[in-house]
């Protein structure tokens, strides 16, 4: 590898450089003295890799402030200087670095590409870190086990709320609790959307709004129809409760068919309509299921408000423990990429 004999400097591989990867590279770019001083982590990124905009590599370390600038302003990396004709595979399996972070689309009936390139990467001798939510509910044990076999670590806190610490709360800062369950609003789309109706917009005015100010995609099925929110459900219920689970095991309903007539309802009621994921032992069997709920504005998810999300775990020694924070944005869902490599650091740093 190109660490070779910097033994405490991480050699970084990007693969996907849209909103995310640049929002890791800007985090990357701006923070790198303090990343050092504050955690000692000395990193560069060797290579970045998409599949349309052309691919970097320098052993020697990007620049990333010219990278973001020749992407922002030629929408490609073909003319930076340092271009290549490689591939991402062929970058992974070059061993270019020892860190991947994954970025490419989500895919989730294959997980592809992010899941080849991950399998890869870690078949390789590669850590691993993520935002990609297709692998983890395709292939999560395959993976885990991959990591673990080859002394690695697959990482991909940002799966479920961009770059508030859902899963790390869960595991890290509540260890030792019991959690039954999980329950909140892990889509920012749906939720900009209904927070839009209930200030007297239509479903489709608020839908165009969305989509205008970027938080919905031009296709919004995978969002509106409830499969983006099924998809963290069982990322919960494998990661936090422990049970295996198909995708096709949680019950969806999406918000295509909420009313400005079923928003006044609620409101009357002393409530909100929010779209609720949610996972609990129902006795010996695991339920898992996706729907727009009336949410009593006493509770706390009811006043999450825009593309915000919001998550409460039900634990035995501290009963609903709620967090709320971003569930989208480059700079947001970037900063879980840097929860994940400061975690890689303390296991395996100065390896």
């Amino acid at each position: 590898m190109t660490g070779g004999a910097f033994k405490d400097m991480w050699d970084l591989g990007l693969v996907g450089f849209g909103n995310v990867g640049k929002g890791l590279a800007k985090i990357l770019d701006e923070e790198r003295d303090a990343l050092r001083r504050r955690y000692g982590f000395e990193f560069r990124v060797t290579f970045i890799a998409t599949g349309s905009r052309g691919s970097l590599l320098n052993p020697a370390g990007i620049d990333l402030g010219s990278a973001l600038a020749e992407v922002g302003e030629k929408g490609s990396l073909r003319g930076h200087a340092d271009a290549t004709d490689k591939d991402a595979l062929s970058l992974i399996r070059g061993r270019h670095a020892r860190v991947l972070a994954e970025t490419t689309v989500t895919d989730l009936r294959t997980g592809e590409p992010g899941l080849t390139h991950i399998r890869t990467a870690l078949d390789g001798g590669m850590h691993v870190v993520s935002t990609n939510k297709g692998p983890v509910s395709v292939a999560l044990p395959e993976l885990t086990a991959l990591a673990e076999a080859k002394g690695l670590s697959y990482l991909f806190e940002g799966v479920v709320m961009s770059g508030t610490p859902a899963l790390n709360l869960a595991r890290d800062a509540l260890a030792g609790c019991g959690i039954n369950g999980a329950r909140g609003i892990v889509n920012g789309t749906t939720n900009y959307i209904l927070s839009s109706m209930e200030e007297g917009m239509g479903y489709g005015e608020a839908l165009g709004k969305a989509q205008e100010l970027g938080y919905a995609e031009a296709d919004p099925t995978g969002d509106v129809e409830g499969w983006d929110a099924a998809v963290k459900a069982q990322v919960l219920a494998m990661v936090v409760l422990g049970e295996p689970l198909r995708l096709e095991e949680v019950e969806r309903v999406g918000i295509t068919g909420i009313t400005p007539e079923d928003i006044a309802s609620a409101r009357a009621k002393g409530a909100r309509i929010k779209l609720i994921a949610e996972v609990r032992r129902d006795g010996g069997r695991l339920a898992a299921r996706v729907t727009p709920e009336e949410v009593p504005m006493t509770h706390p998810l009811a006043g999450v408000m825009g593309a915000a999300n919001a998550l409460t775990f039900y634990t035995d020694h501290l009963g609903e423990v709620t967090i709320v924070g971003p569930g989208a944005g480059g700079v947001e869902t970037g900063q879980a990429l840097l929860t994940d490599l400061l975690a890689l650091h303390r296991r395996h740093g100065k390896a």
